[in-house]
């Protein structure tokens, strides 16, 4: 399935006003497990009242990453970096509008983007599959932070991870260039860059992975048909929804042994 053109289609309909926009990262907030699972692992490893602290959002996209974080606190310096410059204008210009005056996106290639021992965070969020050349990646990262500096990463795993179980699946997303990644193929990468301290845990388990077909895979095959469909999604999210927010719940709170997603907490 393309994603890209899903993801353009939402885009025109939401940006057209300040409201519709912040409508939509209210529901990716919702909809998104990997968004409940950043929530809580930001809350649990970052210290909020700190006002002098550097950020960046790598692979940023629609930017509802620099959104959350520049509204817990204004005076934060939040860079959003993304290699798509309609994505990067699109971005400056709604976040100019709102007055988060300290958020900035930029064009940058992960895979060549350092800012030597400035960053106090770094936010990764689904953007690992997508990049061929992932060791760079991470190396630049490692030198982005300062000393003390965290990166929290969301990717899916080799467990099912981009809904391919076995080595002949093919991602459900075809603009995915790896399926997923096992504990210790990261764990293995992020020590060669050069980080230490390092935590691997297992997100979308059993609960979790019923959610995300509730929420993202039926209505996204659907919209792959026709955009036609955009019409009934409304129905469709007010039926499930008290279903898939009960799981995602779940999965939030549940030691997953295994799932098809990762979240990794490392520290320089």
């Amino acid at each position: 399935m393309k994603y890209d053109p899903v993801k353009k289609t939402l885009g025109k309909i939401f940006n057209s006003c300040i409201f519709l926009r912040k409508l939509f990262y209210f529901l990716l907030d919702t909809l998104l497990l990997r968004t409940w699972h950043f929530k809580k692992e930001f809350n649990n490893n970052f210290n909020v009242t700190n006002s002098d602290i550097k950020i960046m959002d790598a692979g940023a996209g629609y930017g509802q990453y620099a959104f959350f974080l520049s509204s817990i606190n204004k005076n934060w310096e939040i860079t959003g970096a993304e290699i798509k410059d309609e994505q990067v204008e699109d971005c400056n210009n709604f976040f100019n509008k709102i007055g988060h005056n300290k958020v900035k996106f930029i064009i940058a290639d992960l895979t060549n983007y350092v800012k030597e021992n400035y960053y106090d965070l770094i936010v990764n969020v689904d953007v690992m599959e997508h990049i061929e050349n992932d060791t760079d990646v991470m190396v630049n990262f490692y030198k982005s932070l300062k000393k003390g500096g965290k990166l929290l990463l969301s990717t899916p795993s080799d467990k099912g991870g981009s809904d391919a179980h076995d080595d002949d699946d093919e991602s459900f997303v075809e603009e995915h260039v790896r399926n997923g990644y096992s504990v210790e193929d990261i764990t293995d990468k992020l020590n060669r860059a050069g980080f230490e301290k390092i935590k691997v845990k297992y997100t979308y388990g059993i609960f979790g992975n019923i959610a995300w077909k509730l929420s993202m895979k039926i209505p996204l095959l659907i919209l792959n048909i026709s955009k036609i469909f955009l019409i009934i999604l409304p129905f469709y999210y007010l039926i499930t929804l008290p279903f898939f927010l009960i799981l995602n719940y779940l999965d939030v709170i549940t030691d997953n042994k295994e799932g098809t997603g990762l979240f990794v907490i490392a520290e320089k």
